[in-house]
């Protein structure tokens, strides 16, 4: 069931200070209290501070803050696949789709923790889903294996592209408290309690890198190898 504000309530008014309110503005300074204080800012109170209006004057637009949290993340999804257009090529579309994803969390890092998990249900999601579902049926699979094979691929990204931005969201000394102890801790380990570490022990450093790209990477070649193992079109 969807949970949008019915049309008639979503006029665009005016706030105290001269502003004309809208969806777009709210989801907008949403976007900039979270990035600015986290999550917590997300409050109807705050926003409306932030947008100088009565906080009851948000709720012609939205059932809530919860209601907002899934109008973000679509916000998200569209920005992100703005201006995406599939190719031939169903693997590169698909990689294209990954890393704009990923791009898409890294810009809102606060904000993709509220926002990796949940179901839009909105346009910019369904359009996404769309796309990448018909990539697979582009490639050959039967309907029933276009979506799953979707869900593993997205979950995949959305997964790592979370995890990415959870960690740029952290304050900077502990990322790079994170990052050193691949150079600091681990390349002091006891060589005959941990000889698999000791074998890759130049290596290690490189822990502190992304995983995005070569994840993603894996993902497709096992899609691609499937492809190919149902036959020509």
């Amino acid at each position: 069931m969807t949970t949008r504000v019915p049309q008639e309530r979503r006029r665009r008014r005016p706030t105290r200070s001269g502003v004309l309110l809208s969806e777009d503005l709210i989801v907008q300074t949403a976007l900039r209290l979270i990035g600015e204080h986290g999550p917590e800012a997300l409050s109807v109170r705050r926003l409306g501070a932030a947008l100088g209006c009565d906080p009851t004057a948000l709720y012609r637009y939205f059932h809530g803050t919860d209601d907002l949290v899934l109008a973000i993340a679509d916000r998200i999804i569209g920005d992100a696949m703005a201006g995406f257009a599939p190719g031939d090529d169903w693997v590169a579309s698909l990689r294209e789709m990954a890393l704009r994803v990923r791009a898409g969390y890294l810009a809102h890092p606060r904000a993709a923790a509220m926002a990796a998990h949940r179901v839009t249900r909105r346009r910019n999601e369904i359009r996404a889903v769309e796309t990448g579902i018909g990539l697979l049926l582009t490639a050959g699979f039967p309907p029933a294996d276009a979506a799953r094979l979707y869900l593993a691929f997205i979950d995949t990204v959305l997964s790592h592209a979370a995890a990415e931005a959870a960690f740029q969201a952290l304050p900077p000394q502990q990322r790079e408290a994170d990052r050193r102890s691949w150079r600091d801790v681990y390349q002091g380990l006891d060589p005959a309690t941990y000889p698999s570490l000791t074998a890759v022990r130049p290596e290690l450093p490189a822990m502190a890198d992304s995983s995005f790209e070569q994840a993603v990477d894996l993902l497709l070649e096992a899609l691609a190898a499937r492809a190919r193992a149902l036959g020509p079109m």
